[in-house]
């Protein structure tokens, strides 16, 4: 950024001050990107489709592995005794962890089940 400052007053001949209280560097270092209604689909180990939507989301810089999720709502599909079986699922925030293949759902966790199941729980981890 101090480089990119230096390089814009060289080429136009000014200097310019930005005031180091006006730069934001918690969110800066902690925060690599922001999405908003992010959406993710996929096939599980069983073959199965997957969908996880979220109204936000973001990734840090130290953990690229691991994609932070607010509002969360998504969908899995598992087959139990020949049958397929839907499972509608909400919470408050997810922690999706792309290497490992799971999603850590956090607060106020529901789960809708096609079968007439339903889970409501503080937390709960999907290996997808």
């Amino acid at each position: 950024m101090v480089a990119a400052l230096v390089a814009g007053a060289v080429f136009t001949k000014q200097l310019l001050w930005t005031p180091i209280s006006a730069i934001n560097m918690v969110d800066i270092t902690s925060n690599q990107f922001r999405m908003t209604n992010a959406n993710f689909s996929g096939i599980d180990k069983n073959g199965q489709p997957f969908s996880i939507k979220a109204k936000s989301g973001h990734q840090k810089y130290d953990n690229n592995d691991i994609i932070y999720l607010e509002t969360v709502r998504g969908t899995t599909v598992r087959k139990e005794n020949g049958k397929f079986i839907t499972d509608n699922i909400r919470s408050n925030t997810a922690e999706y962890n792309q290497s490992e293949r799971n999603i850590k759902l956090i607060g106020n966790v529901h789960v809708d089940s096609s079968n007439g199941d339903k889970i409501i729980t503080k937390e709960m981890v999907i290996k997808l």
